[in-house]
């Protein structure tokens, strides 16, 4: 059953574009086309639809249409632009934003690749490693910025003649897919390890206007296929070879049912998987023009099961074309859906749930926590099932990273913990044991708190925690370079902590004794999971009707865990 949409209650006072979700539970969202930038934050108990906006520091440009991503340490990237301030210009250069200090940082990013002359709308995806690998619209030609050093460093070239106006969809095999633009109805993957394009075969109908080269957005399944929505009316699933290098298959989707006899498909348009599986999308008329974006934008649940759709009543503000709308899965499994056309955000809640083995997994956590402390948890699929989040080559908003949600029965209250370092950005890690650090926010309530993991809008099963603080009269002692005399005293805890054994003690000494334990224990963990980079094939989740039934994976065998639109 379709779910269903409510407004915001606070409505923004701009015209909403990108939205990227920041690991501290915030949306960050452009006034669509100009350097201002907004942030959406829940209230106390958690619901976006009565959050409250504030204002972020201006950008040094004005991008629309544009490269981005979340960076595993909580920053944002973001990369070109078909237009700077309405003019178009196809921007050769790229900024970082870091939420915390509230700061752009210009010259952070050299302008753009050796020999490039132009990032402008490029396609672009995260890499497992954190690095991001970019498209040119120029040419074949890929570079990969890497954060860590801050520079570019060439990539191979695809086969076709441009990576323009493409839609890259990160798989678990650690590869990249894409369908042609500029050659459909071909397709290649990007070996990731092997820095290689290798051609996968061609979509049973061709998703692509050619007028245009113009395509819509495509999503990983938790089954581990890819839904790639075309521009044309027709739909079409990929299914990953046993082998990254080999080519894989593509079996026809279902086609968008006319509306008012007109063919209808996703020429540049959002679509986001809900944490039931299915994949609310939207499809405007197409005529086959190259400069035609039509409206208005009808809207559909892709339902795997069925390999059909469900058609979805439409929001007030889903009048416009789809190119000109934004979506993006929140941590409750809600969609937030914008329209450039109106200065209005609906959100979507759907009616179904989750399968349980989607589930993230807590495999290790302190249970002691101090506000203003930061802590390494370990578990299995912190990071999602798919990147969640698809548009195309102008609006990369992938969620693939884990956040850390505390939640306090007692009053209901809902804090969200800023993660960083995961120790993957991939995708549907199966089996694999994975990490991220999260740190407890300074004005965290104190007491008996649930802490889940959420990604994808899917939570893990809670685990009970305690929240303390540290008095200021200690924090003094901080500076105090004895480390005997640095034994931070923890506010008493209003009430016990309610996990079964575990029996939370409130004795400082002892408690900074266990801290340190665990620790350790964090430090191992981490090594771990660094040294289990790659998946196995036992390790490799479960692809096609074995997943829908909800099989688990094999368990591993040991070993090394392998303002006008321009179009062109």
């Amino acid at each position: 059953m379709p779910g269903t949409w409510t407004p915001l209650t606070h409505q923004p006072s701009f015209s909403p574009g990108t939205m990227l979700l920041l690991t501290d539970g915030t949306v960050m969202c452009q006034d669509s086309g100009s350097n201002h930038w907004w942030r959406l934050t829940p209230d106390a108990s958690g619901s976006y639809v009565n959050g409250s906006w504030s204002a972020l520091a201006d950008s040094p440009h004005a991008p629309l249409y544009y490269a981005s991503a979340v960076l595993r340490d909580g920053r944002v990237f973001v990369a070109g632009g078909e237009f700077d301030n309405g003019t178009p210009k196809d921007l050769d250069l790229a900024w970082i934003f870091d939420p915390q200090a509230n700061t752009w940082t210009a010259d952070h990013v050299v302008p753009s690749p050796a020999g490039w002359t132009a990032i402008g709308d490029a396609s672009s995806c995260m890499l497992p490693d954190g690095r991001i690998l970019v498209g040119s619209i120029q040419g074949p030609q890929c570079a990969i910025y890497d954060p860590a050093s801050n520079t570019w460093k060439a990539a191979a070239a695809k086969h076709n003649a441009t990576t323009n106006e493409e839609t890259w969809t990160l798989l678990p095999d650690e590869t990249i897919l894409t369908c042609d633009c500029a050659g459909s109805p071909q397709t290649e993957k990007y070996l990731i390890a092997a820095d290689q394009w290798v051609l996968v075969g061609a979509t049973p109908q061709n998703l692509v206007e050619t007028a245009s080269i113009e395509i819509g957005p495509a999503l990983l399944l938790p089954d581990g296929r890819v839904f790639a929505i075309g521009a044309t009316g027709y739909t079409a699933l990929y299914t990953m070879p046993p082998i990254a290098s080999q080519p894989g298959s593509w079996a026809s989707g279902p086609a968008f049912p006319p509306q008012g006899g007109k063919t209808i498909g996703a020429k540049d348009a959002p679509a986001a998987l809900l944490p039931s599986g299915n994949v609310l999308c939207v499809a405007g008329p197409v005529d086959g023009v190259a400069g035609h974006y039509l409206g208005p934008t009808y809207f559909f649940e892709y339902v795997p099961s069925s390999n059909s759709f469900a058609a979805v009543t439409s929001p007030p503000n889903g009048g416009g074309s789809p190119f000109e709308s934004r979506m993006l899965l929140l941590p409750t499994g809600q969609v937030l859906f914008g329209s450039g056309a109106f200065n209005q955000i609906q959100v979507y809640t759907s009616s179904g749930a989750p399968n349980a083995v989607w589930k993230p997994t807590i495999a290790q956590c302190a249970v002691a926590l101090t506000a203003g402390s930061s802590y390494r948890l370990i578990g299995r699929q912190l990071n999602g099932l798919s990147q969640a989040n698809s548009y195309g080559d102008d609006a990369q908003m992938a969620t693939n990273y884990p956040l850390v949600r505390l939640t306090y029965p007692a009053t209901g209250h809902v804090t969200y913990c800023r993660t960083f370092q995961p120790s993957t950005m991939g995708v549907n890690t199966g089996t694999v044991m994975e990490a991220t650090t999260f740190t407890v926010p300074a004005g965290a309530p104190s007491g008996s708190a649930q802490l889940s993991v959420v990604a994808n809008g899917i939570p893990s099963d809670p685990l009970a925690v305690s929240i303390g603080v540290v008095k200021s009269k200690e924090k003094e002692k901080e500076k105090d370079k004895d480390k005997d005399k640095d034994v931070p005293e923890l506010v008493p805890l209003g009430e016990d902590v309610e996990s079964g054994a575990v029996v939370q003690p409130t004795d400082p000494a002892l408690l900074s004794v266990l801290g340190q334990i665990s620790q350790r224990l964090d430090q191992v963990g981490t090594i771990l999971a660094q040294q289990q980079a790659l998946i196995t094939p036992q390790e490799r989740p479960e692809v096609g009707e074995g997943a829908l039934e909800g099989k688990q994976p094999p368990a591993p065998e040991g070993g090394k865990a392998a303002a006008a639109r321009k179009r062109r």
